[in-house]
């Protein structure tokens, strides 16, 4: 059968729900990323590059969904777990009709499309970063704890955490000036973005997502320069973690780069234990 594509996410979920389901953690991505276009819209992260869109793929007609993937454009497309073989008939698939500047997902799928999409150039693409799925065990708190309370961000936080978007934006090296004011509005509203406040100012701020297949996944962390190295990221993350669990979350997730040593020793000392590498590629 191959791939079927669609701009219809409540479509894509009822086929392809029972490939996400059956493991959402390595399917955490598709999710939360689907889940965001079902709440706010086919264009949750601005109008640039067209309508959210939505693929799976089955070996016959009659089989189970082993593969899909999830495109908001202008973010590149988020692969699942999927045989190569899948990663590289979706390359032949898209070429001519979509431009693909990059891919994300677990490193065999994401390298095959890439290595397909270039007709084998090894000069034309690249991983740019390695990332590391964890998920929390029994969560272990910072101690000593430092100074200050956790907090549930509210409406007259957005404009802070807009602003804290766009530098951690900045940070993992995606667009800076994007606006980032609708994005913090809906974690806002949706109750899952705290901030950690020391003599009465926010110093540092943890996200996690809408519980969806039982999970929910932790992002951003972000501290100001000025405020990192006093174990602020440490006990937002663990506020949220505690969140996501009491709101029900039976696996609470996260992306770490594998590229910084601090913060992936940071998560494991909370808790959260390596499920499955990923990378993102970049096409040139």
């Amino acid at each position: 059968m191959g791939w079927r594509h669609t701009h219809d996410v409540e479509e894509f979920r009822r086929e392809a729900g029972p490939y996400l389901e059956a493991d959402p953690a390595r399917n955490t991505a598709l999710l939360t990323v689907s889940e965001t276009v079902l709440r706010y819209g086919p264009r949750p992260y601005g109008d640039d590059g067209g309508d959210a869109r939505f693929g799976w793929w089955r070996r016959t007609p009659a089989g189970p969904v082993e593969g899909a993937f999830v495109w908001t454009p202008p973010k590149d497309p988020l692969f699942g777990p999927m045989p190569d073989e899948a990663a590289r008939r979706l390359a032949r698939v898209l070429r001519g009709t979509a431009d693909v500047r990059g891919v994300k997902g677990g490193d065999g799928p994401a390298q095959a499309f890439a290595a397909e999409w270039t007709g084998g150039d090894a000069y034309a693409w690249r991983v740019v970063v390695r990332s590391r799925l964890f998920r929390l065990g029994d969560l272990a708190p910072p101690r000593p704890a430092p100074p200050g309370t956790a907090r549930r961000a509210t409406a007259e936080d957005v404009p802070l955490v807009a602003a804290w978007m766009r530098a951690f934006a900045a940070d993992i090296g995606d667009d800076p000036a994007a606006d980032q004011t609708g994005n913090a509005a809906r974690r806002v509203a949706h109750g899952g973005l705290y901030l950690w406040e020391t003599g009465g100012r926010p110093v540092s701020m943890a996200a996690h997502s809408p519980l969806v297949a039982g999970q929910s996944r932790v992002s951003p962390v972000y501290t100001p320069p000025a405020s990192r190295g006093r174990g602020y990221a440490g006990a937002a993350t663990a506020a949220v973690s505690r969140a996501a669990r009491e709101a029900g979350a039976r696996q609470v997730l996260l992306f770490a780069d594998v590229a910084d040593p601090t913060s992936t020793a940071l998560y494991q000392r909370l808790g959260y234990h390596p499920v499955a590498d990923h990378v993102d590629v970049e096409i040139h």
